[in-house]
């Protein structure tokens, strides 16, 4: 995985949970032996893609150094992210930004709006004075779509959920970071405004060369921005490729599942193929050994309960971990 902006090896992540319900305390996998890269040079948007507690949002604080990996490593442009936020964090945190799920969280309820962007500016350095800040911020806004003589002087509580996320694109806009990690950024935006924060990404992505991680359960989403797509499932990933190709044909069993919970968007057809993901026991949310899908998977096997299967590459650029491909690769 040479000349990667950003690689992952075989990263895994352990968490010890705290016994409740008399069920003791356990470790829980949340991460396991999770490896994929992202181009440097050209600007792509990858998707990680799973249901909820599949270990997407874990990737993603390791990724921000918010959170250690248990053993693997994670590399930036060729060097450990230990050792970036340990001798040059400043460097690190301009060219790897983040958009978190909760668009207002990140804000003070206290402050104005355009606190975040001021900080931003004043914190790398890009302006001299806060005249030449404020004309950078406006022109960063105009550029995405924003009036800034309609957001400018409000509070947090004051703008949608839209309008304070594509602030945070603003930002990113001023910063010009490498890589945005983005963390679920269009769940709690109205579907009417998704469509313009996730064209103001793309734009993003043409204008900066910014490459972005793209965290959703939504594979219509993933459909829509990434140029690739990693599905993640119980902390393993198990199937890439290119986000055309995984979407109208998924290969792994739980991909067909993801897929087939999308609704297609005709009134006249009933939804028929709803998300059917249901577990019977605690023990079957993180499977000790075998593959990760085992206790929903209609085509298990013993050797499915046995062993975990490789990530094996079936056809050029489609990698999949299942025992129905293993031999294909």
């Amino acid at each position: 995985m040479s000349g990667a902006l950003l690689e992952l090896r075989e990263v895994t992540k352990v968490f010890r949970t705290s016994g409740v319900l008399g069920l003791g305390s356990r470790l829980i996998r949340a991460v396991d032996r999770v490896s994929f890269s992202i181009p440097e040079g050209k600007p792509v948007v990858t998707a990680l893609v799973g249901e909820s507690g599949s270990g997407k949002s874990t990737i993603a604080r390791m990724i921000l150094g918010l959170e250690t990996p248990t053993s693997g490593e994670i590399l930036y442009r060729g060097r450990s992210i230990e050792r970036w936020l340990r001798e040059d964090p400043y460097t690190y945190r301009r060219e790897v930004q983040v958009v978190f799920q909760d668009p207002y969280s990140v804000y003070n309820s206290f402050y104005r709006v355009e606190r975040v962007l001021y900080m931003a500016v004043r914190k790398f350095g890009l302006a001299s004075s806060r005249e030449e800040a404020r004309k950078m911020i406006v022109e960063a806004m105009e550029r995405l779509g924003l009036r800034p003589q309609d957001v400018l002087g409000r509070y947090p509580h004051q703008l949608s959920g839209g309008e304070r996320q594509r602030l945070m694109l603003v930002r990113a806009l001023l910063i010009k970071p490498r890589l945005l990690v983005a963390d679920e950024p269009v769940s709690m935006i109205d579907a009417s405004l998704r469509a313009i924060f996730l064209e103001n990404l793309l734009q993003l992505k043409e204008e900066l060369g910014m490459s972005c991680l793209y965290i959703t359960h939504d594979l219509n989403i993933a459909n829509y921005v990434a140029d690739d797509i990693l599905v993640i499932c119980n902390g393993c990933l198990v199937e890439t490729g290119p986000a055309r190709e995984v979407f109208e044909d998924p290969l792994h069993p739980y991909t067909k599942v993801l897929v087939g919970s999308v609704p297609v968007p005709d009134p006249r057809r009933r939804w028929r193929e709803r998300l059917r993901l249901e577990v019977e026991s605690f023990r079957e949310l993180r499977v000790e050994r075998g593959c990760p899908f085992q206790y929903r998977c209609p085509h298990v096997t013993d050797v499915c309960r046995e062993k975990l299967p490789p990530l094996a590459e079936v056809r050029s650029g489609r990698r999949v971990r299942c025992w129905l491909f293993a031999h294909q690769g």
